[in-house]
């Protein structure tokens, strides 16, 4: 693994300790001669982590579309930043430029992408690690809600196996270069529809 995508809050959160994560995170990749990939903006968990790397000399691409340009203030001291039209270049982009994923502490938009580059991964568009930064058990709700879906017959254990959770960032980049993705296969079962 060369590069890391980080998909994070345009926003700090109510608890310093996310923060700290975002800050620990981008020192944690630099010490790894990680390249993070990330949605190109200043402010937020997303600037937090961005500054930690840039700070320890690391390498940071910010991919950021036209329209966020303002709102979520554009990062320009990055080591590249592209602008893309629409949010759906901005993904396929992160995507294209990552060796893996992590999700950390965001709202809406970090659960779609996220949940979109895990798909990928259970359709076999991508093979790459989808990891969930579980800071201050941020994400314990979502890994519910995939166990229910597998307890209810939506996902296979093959497939929720996929996504890989720890709370401290070494030990998510630890499993992330363990990962091994599952074979796909059809998953689907033509006698039930």
């Amino acid at each position: 693994m060369k590069s890391v995508c980080v998909f994070c809050g345009s926003s700090t959160g109510t608890d310093p300790v996310y923060a700290d994560a975002a800050r620990r995170m981008g020192e944690t990749i630099v010490k790894r001669d990680l390249t993070l990939v990330y949605g190109g903006g200043r402010i937020g968990l997303m600037g937090e982590i961005a500054r930690a790397v840039l700070k320890d000399g690391g390498r940071v691409i910010g991919v950021i579309p036209e329209a966020l340009l303002r709102k979520e203030l554009a990062y320009d001291d990055l080591t590249e930043l592209h602008v893309v039209r629409t949010m759906h270049e901005r993904k396929q982009m992160m995507a294209d430029l990552a060796d893996g994923f992590v999700a950390m502490p965001g709202g809406y938009g970090t659960f779609e992408e996220f949940c979109e580059v895990l798909t990928w991964a259970q359709l076999g568009i991508h093979g790459k690690p989808c990891a969930l930064l579980n800071v201050n058990r941020y994400y314990d709700g979502m890994l519910a809600l995939f166990d229910h879906a597998v307890a209810e017959g939506f996902v296979r254990t093959l497939h929720r196996a996929m996504v890989l959770a720890e709370s401290d960032p070494d030990a998510l980049l630890n499993a992330m270069e363990r990962y091994a993705p599952p074979a796909v296969e059809k998953w689907l079962d033509a006698s039930r529809t």
